[in-house]
């Protein structure tokens, strides 16, 4: 028998997303009922698991790909201060929630990680320069250090020094206040908070289809995949935050906006030590530059990782390819996905991104010992037997129309809304799990506009710059760097 239930909101996804946009709702209106419903056992087991993202804590601290040599040689600041903009919105969000106990104590989700970039050859040192000295005089990056001396490289990550050739020029940065980031533990803790506030997180729990009723609620369809016992859920609003899973939702709901988008998707691999003689060297997150024709979440680096309170490093990432757009779902993903309206946008990327398909193709070909070159081009000593290779969690990069170029491919994070507001969604290649907070701030803003100025003072109390640009009061931001890092037990 089919059961029936309302409620005000429905959150499709068991990840960061969800759970960061269901906190917020929670404590902005606490009176409105949530279900959550993840079609796995347990939440936070795709893109926001912790073995399946990098858990950089993405601050623009040291990728190099939000700051890109201009044709003239040029470098710009302005997305990299985004970025980090919108990492201090998260904090600040994480802060409020440990200080009034919805999060337990901040080890057992965030820690104190160095971020460094790491460079070899005359044209990238140069480079390295420019983005320093655009970044000198930015508030949000007041503790870069900028070196060529090997020596001093040693000191900061001994295992980037050890054994290489003294006479190779290189150079690096460090950033003392970086983190790690544990988010698969973070949404489950933002989950269990939710649902002591009184939402309910049903796991094993799949949507098969939504449709919106004359009365302006979605109807779902909703399969408890242990009993296969079928239930038809109505919300007010719904969120679809399913990584992967959430083109063939969005399709299925047939909201007008999506139409013209289409996804490809992209495996990684990483190669990972837990031997403690090896982590015990190397207390940093390292970035260095990709490949000519590599995407920007292929930026190879190394990585102190603190999982479930135990440090490991990971290395890579190594690109591969699978039709399946989650890591637990069906090889016809990609095939079910094509449509007449995004057919053309997806073959004009096809045509004009040889350069991926290239890249691509060598990283399926890649060896174990092509694989343990590149992790030797950072870690000189790094010896095979102390290396597993991992799986990483599926991208699914956005192809989109355009009205010039017929068809783009994106690489950074699209949030889809319903014109009427009922409906979000987000698609794109990385989970922007370090931007959380500030995305689902963009969802509350475009979805509820007639309760989002009620919120504002809420919201002020729980982020203190909310409204406000850090990057241009240099006091103020001062004030929230050091806050928060006192309130997350951060030290540098």
């Amino acid at each position: 028998m089919t059961s029936e239930e309302s409620v005000d909101v429905v959150l499709i996804g068991g990840g960061i997303m969800s759970a960061t946009l269901g906190s917020l709702i929670s404590q902005l209106q606490p009176d409105w009922s949530i279900r959550v419903y993840e079609r796995l056992g347990e939440v936070a087991q795709e893109s926001s698991n912790a073995w399946n993202n990098a858990g950089t804590g993405h601050a623009a601290l040291c990728e190099l790909n939000y700051m890109p040599e201009a044709p003239d040689g040029t470098v710009s600041a302005a997305k990299a201060v985004s970025i980090n903009e919108q990492f201090q919105i998260s904090r600040q969000y994480w802060a409020y929630l440990v200080a009034t106990g919805a999060l337990p104590e901040p080890h057992n989700f965030i820690n104190s990680t160095p971020h460094m970039t790491f460079v070899k050859g005359k044209a990238n040192i140069e480079y390295l320069k420019k983005r320093v000295e655009a970044l000198r005089n930015e508030p949000l990056f007041p503790d870069m250090e900028y070196t060529e001396d090997l020596e001093r490289i040693a000191q900061w990550t001994p295992l980037l020094a050890k054994k290489r050739n003294p006479k190779q020029k290189v150079a690096a940065t460090r950033v003392a206040s970086g983190t790690d980031v544990d988010f698969g533990a973070l949404t489950k803790y933002l989950f269990a908070d939710m649902e002591r506030r009184g939402a309910t997180v049903q796991t094993n729990h799949q949507v098969t289809w939504l449709k919106r009723q004359k009365d302006g609620r979605w109807k779902l369809r909703v399969r408890h995949l242990v009993g296969q016992t079928p239930k038809i859920t109505y919300a007010r609003f719904v969120f679809v935050g399913a990584g992967g899973g959430a083109l063939a939702l969005l399709q299925h709901s047939g909201i007008p906006e999506i139409r013209g988008f289409g996804g490809f998707p992209i495996s990684g691999q990483f190669l990972r030590t837990t031997n403690p003689k090896v982590v015990a060297q190397h207390q940093a997150k390292v970035y260095g530059k990709a490949a000519v024709g590599a995407p920007p979440m292929s930026v190879p680096h190394l990585d102190t990782r603190v999982v479930e309170g135990q440090s490991a490093l990971l290395f890579g990432p190594y690109a591969g390819f699978t039709p399946k757009f989650l890591k637990s779902s069906t090889w016809f993903d990609l095939p079910f996905s094509i449509r007449l309206h995004n057919l053309g946008p997806m073959l004009q990327v096809g045509l004009k991104n040889f350069d991926l398909v290239k890249y691509l193709v060598s990283e399926l070909l890649a060896s174990r010992a092509k694989k343990m070159a590149a992790l030797r081009e950072f870690m000189p000593t790094a010896k095979d037997r102390d290396w597993e290779l991992i799986t990483a969690g599926q991208r699914v990069q956005v192809m989109k129309r355009d009205p010039e170029k017929g068809g783009v491919l994106q690489f950074g994070t699209e949030l889809i809304t319903g014109a009427d507001g009922t409906i979000a969604g987000l698609l794109g290649a990385s989970p922007g799990a370090s931007t959380a907070a500030p995305i689902m701030l963009d969802v509350l803003a475009r979805c509820f506009p007639d309760r989002f100025l009620s919120w504002e003072p809420k919201l002020r109390q729980m982020i203190p710059s909310f409204g406000r640009q850090l990057s241009a009061e240099p006091a103020v931001a001062e004030a929230s760097l050091t806050e928060t890092a006192k309130l997350l037990e951060l030290t540098a």
